[in-house]
């Protein structure tokens, strides 16, 4: 707490010293330490994943700042390495690129470390692979120094595309140094990415915890809500539902409703009626009872799950409670796949197709028969020696004519009407899971 407050501070004498007029707002930007104004913006940052909607604007504006300042800095402040620190972190933090090569190329007394110089390099200009070994190293060697929770969350992505487990490793030490800040958010996040990328549920479910304690009102939370549904809905069979319930249970009830919104979603369009039951019945126990928006879209999703269960009837009368009107494209898109299938459910059978004469022969069915009968009774050829020769002699022989001819051409119609109908409801499908 206390280093919060001394941040804070650290922040307003910036602002206010950025916000005095003439001169003596000069003077106090180039008396401010390089590595103070790097301070401030951490703050700024870390108030962001906090919830401070308002921090947002400033931080744009001290990324600009402490930009100009690098670029019209002296060299000899880099002989303090504090300041050092400071434009490394600045380059990790969402700074510009292109100020860390022009620093480098001023740095003739050799303040910077090549080796973390050169890995940045390359991985801000999208190259890290070429040097995720290297990274990872340097990443341990520094992991007591200022900058080591943001080389350690650099490293993590880098090294996330080649291997998982290692990764975690390195975001878990970027959390554990740098608890409570952006860079604890960041690791968390990616996180669980990549443990849903790769099944590791228990872990995933630990990472979904700690966020949801931590960062509840980050803007970035919406990406950790996209990525806590898919954990749930694409392992199903390995998530408990209560851990469900426990984990969004820290949450607020709209946040909830969001969650189990998305959740009944995606589970309905993957098939995943219980799942999707119970994010649709959760959600609109939140939604009074089910009895305003949000509690009808609950029923409506619940309705789309519902279409491949026994409670068919039951299904579609939730689908046709909601207006069209009220759903956007995609729902409606979804709508209207799902109604198409329950339409084909629930259609009658042709009873001209229930006929034994509109059944075409199967190819060479007759023969077969013939051929086990003969086989049978003079003792002849083994089932598989007269079944190849048979079907060479069935492809030699002309084709039949009349009744059979007219049957296959029925079923060929037959065939190609229901496969255009199911083609046009997997676009229906495709259209709402986008």
């Amino acid at each position: 707490m206390a280093r919060k407050q001394h941040r804070h501070r650290l922040a307003l004498a910036l602002t206010l010293g950025i916000l005095v007029p003439g001169g003596a707002r000069a003077e106090g930007q180039d008396n401010l330490p390089l590595y103070k104004m790097l301070r401030s913006l951490e703050f700024v940052q870390d108030s962001v994943v906090a919830g401070d909607s308002s921090a947002g604007e400033m931080q744009r504006f001290l990324l600009a700042t402490v930009d100009a300042r690098l670029r019209n800095a002296d060299k000899a402040i880099f002989e303090d390495t504090r300041n050092v620190d400071a434009a490394l972190t600045y380059a990790m933090s969402g700074g510009n690129p292109e100020t860390l090569e022009y620093l480098m190329s001023r740095d003739v007394n050799g303040n910077f470390d090549n080796r973390v110089a050169d890995v940045l390099r390359k991985y801000l200009n999208g190259k890290g692979l070429l040097v995720v070994n290297t990274l990872a190293d340097i990443a341990r060697e520094y992991r007591d120094k200022p900058i080591g929770p943001y080389l350690s969350l650099v490293a993590g992505n880098v090294m996330s595309g080649k291997n998982v487990m290692a990764a975690l490793k390195l975001y878990d030490w970027a959390r554990l140094m740098a608890p409570g800040t952006i860079v604890e958010e960041s690791a968390l996040r990616r996180s669980l990415a990549l443990s849903t990328d790769a099944g590791l549920v228990p872990m995933g479910l630990d990472y979904a915890r700690r966020y949801t304690r931590r960062f509840l009102h980050s803007p970035y939370a919406s990406q950790f809500a996209d990525l806590f549904v898919q954990l749930a809905v694409d392992h199903d069979s390995d998530v408990k539902q209560q851990d469900i319930v426990d984990i969004l249970s820290f949450m607020d009830p709209p946040r909830q409703r969001e969650i189990y919104l998305r959740m009944a979603r995606r589970a309905a369009i993957a098939g995943k009626s219980d799942l999707a039951a119970l994010a649709a019945g959760r959600a609109q126990a939140i939604s009074n009872d089910g009895g305003d928006a949000f509690g009808a879209l609950a029923g409506f999703y619940g309705g789309v799950a519902g279409i491949s269960t026994p409670d068919l009837q039951a299904a579609i009368s939730n689908l046709n409670q909601m207006p069209a009107g009220e759903l956007n494209a995609r729902d409606r898109a979804l709508r209207d796949a799902a109604k198409a299938v329950a339409e084909e459910i629930l259609r009658a059978p042709d009873p001209a197709s229930l006929g034994q004469g509109n059944v075409p022969n199967l190819p060479n069915q007759q023969n077969t028969e013939h051929d086990a009968a003969v086989t049978n009774q003079e003792g002849g050829q083994s089932p598989t020696t007269a079944g190849v020769e048979q079907g060479a002699a069935a492809k030699a022989a002309p084709a039949p004519e009349g009744g059979r001819q007219e049957a296959d051409s029925s079923f060929n119609a037959f065939v190609t009407t229901n496969r255009s109908k199911l083609n046009a409801i997997d676009g229906l499908l495709k259209q709402g899971s986008h």
